[in-house]
């Protein structure tokens, strides 16, 4: 079978066996809601917070620091969860660049799902005016996908070295920081309803990162493959 053909076929079984199960998006979703639930509790204890100067800087960077560990939740699952056994069946079915598209795919449609559901979800807690709304949303959803590229890339290095948790938290550091930091900036100017050309720049990087850690991903997966 051709590439395309390979991925659409391992996509859809990713796809099935997380509707039979809902593993993954049960418990991130809970993940999601409870935190937020959290935090509203914890900021509705400060009396006046909710009026304070500061307030919709915390509503933007609290939002991108749950949405950030819910996708490590998310993704970390993504090749740690997988036996041996039915590794060695992929390996013999299936060539790995179209395993690890399959698994990218699968994560940005997973991740995007669960962006939405989170900014529901936190909208309804805490009441904050986007003044660009669409950007915004856009921005949430650039944000899923570099989540979910980069974080699919490092679950597989980190399945293969053993010790998967305590690596991937190493290994993704240098790469999640700068993807926050523009996706803090980028979505403060939505929220403020500024000019959006001032953020093309940011994510312009944000594509750019994006395409390089799919490419890389492709190239190296291959080799982590043989191991």
């Amino acid at each position: 079978m051709s590439l395309l053909s390979q991925t659409r076929h391992l996509l859809k079984k990713e796809i099935l066996l997380e509707w039979r199960s809902k593993y993954a998006f049960n418990g991130v979703l809970l993940y999601i809601v409870s935190t937020v639930f959290v935090c509203y509790i914890a900021f509705n204890l400060s009396a006046g917070f909710t009026e304070s100067k500061g307030y919709p800087i915390v509503w933007n960077v609290l939002f991108w620091i749950i949405m950030l560990f819910a996708a490590v939740n998310a993704m970390s699952k993504s090749f740690l969860q997988e036996s041996k056994s039915r590794l060695l069946y992929y390996y013999s079915i299936a060539s790995p660049q179209a395993i690890i598209l399959s698994k990218i795919i699968y994560n940005i449609l997973l991740m995007s799902l669960l962006s939405i559901l989170a900014l529901l979800v936190y909208m309804l807690f805490f009441t904050n005016t986007l003044g660009d709304a669409l950007y915004y949303f856009v921005i949430v959803l650039l944000g899923s996908i570099s989540f979910a590229t980069v974080f699919t890339m490092i679950s597989a290095i980190a399945a293969k070295a053993g010790n998967g948790g305590t690596l991937m938290a190493i290994l993704s550091f240098p790469v999640v920081i700068p993807v926050i930091l523009l996706l803090i900036r980028s979505s403060k100017v939505a929220m403020d309803g500024l000019e959006r050309g001032l953020t093309y720049g940011n994510v312009g990087i944000l594509c750019a990162i994006n395409v390089i850690v799919i490419g890389t991903s492709l190239i190296l997966f291959p080799y982590l493959w043989q191991d």
